[in-house]
């Protein structure tokens, strides 16, 4: 059988070089990656579907399944995940020492949908009592004016989502003050700068998501990857054959990485912090594919904030969500 050819797009991570490189192959198929920055990726897929399969917004797609878009369907390979307290940036002068203090005040978000957002409104509402209500929400591009939300939201009256001014940034407002905080995936330009005006609310912010993590038994859950469901139809056997070979190239990638390998990152204490982090997660939690292990909990989570957020209708269950393809393993 002649293999097919697929279009995959993804972020340039470690853990899908061996793909990219061609070291590890998805069976049966000729893989074309294209390595773009994600948000690139999010916007051409939704709009326009360029690619066969790709990276995806976890809460774009779960919108877009929620609103009946069901032009994507996902698998269960997580290729970016991270903890979130360290997102939340605040100006100097709006006196934000606590998670308390935001009440009120005017936050910036890049779009109210944003996989970060999400998870960051779910932990200041049940860890901290802050409630999305209680916010003035300000969106809009972090360092580039213009941009718009992926999806249209049918968010609670209650909600308040302002554009900023056209021609300005998220970034520029919370550096002014006319913001007095922002929620973000990408530290803003203004904090890397080391401007005195722009400092994070949670300055030991691993020590505080370590503390999360061990509370919660949670490591959020960012992107996860999409097919396109007319390709999915047509070859119903890839999902299941790119599942495997993500797992693949991922274990190939964590080989390297528990042996020392890792040269490349350019950093002197890289392996004493592997060996702490493998310290908390052990190394079968290291970075789990799949819907067990704590990936379920995680999932249901992140589906619980946001149907309490107003982005979703329904409390979707996980099978609804994911190619059942990948939803059970063979046994010998």
């Amino acid at each position: 059988m002649a293999k097919i050819s697929v279009t995959l797009a993804t972020a340039p991570y470690g853990r899908t070089e061996a793909l990219r490189d061609g070291s590890v192959s998805v069976h049966g198929v000729d893989l074309i990656c294209l390595a773009l920055p994600v948000e690139e990726i999010f916007w051409r897929m939704l709009r326009h579907q360029e690619f066969h399969a790709s990276e995806m917004s976890l809460s774009s797609y779960l919108v877009a399944v929620d609103q009946g878009d069901r032009d994507l369907v996902a698998i269960p390979v997580f290729l970016y995940r991270t903890f979130r307290h360290g997102s939340i940036f605040v100006n100097t002068d709006a006196r934000i020492q606590e998670p308390r203090d935001l009440i009120g005040k005017r936050v910036g978000v890049p779009e109210y949908e944003i996989t970060a957002a999400v998870w960051i409104r779910g932990i200041l509402e049940h860890e901290y009592g802050v409630r999305p209500n209680a916010i003035c929400w300000y969106s809009g591009g972090e360092e580039q004016p213009g941009r718009t939300d992926k999806s249209r939201l049918k968010l609670s009256p209650e909600i308040s989502v302002t554009p900023i001014a056209a021609g300005a940034t998220l970034n520029q407002w919370l550096a002014s003050g006319k913001l007095d905080a922002l929620i973000t995936a990408r530290v803003p330009s203004a904090f890397v700068a080391n401007d005195p005006r722009v400092k994070r609310l949670f300055p030991d912010y691993r020590s505080v998501e370590l503390a999360y993590y061990r509370k919660t038994g949670i490591f959020p859950i960012m992107h996860v990857v999409t097919l396109r469901r007319d390709v999915h139809e047509k070859y119903p056997w890839l999902a299941k054959n790119l599942e495997k070979a993500f797992g693949a190239a991922k274990a190939k990638w964590e080989e390297a990485l528990f042996h020392g390998a890792i040269e490349h990152m350019a950093m002197p204490w890289m392996m004493a912090e592997l060996e702490q982090e493998l310290e908390v997660f052990g190394r079968d939690q290291f970075w789990p594919y799949g819907l067990e292990n704590f990936n379920r909990k995680t999932l249901e989570t992140f589906v619980l904030y946001a149907y309490e957020q107003g982005l979703i209708q329904k409390l979707w269950a996980l099978p609804e969500l994911f190619a059942k393809a990948t939803l059970d393993e063979f046994r010998i």
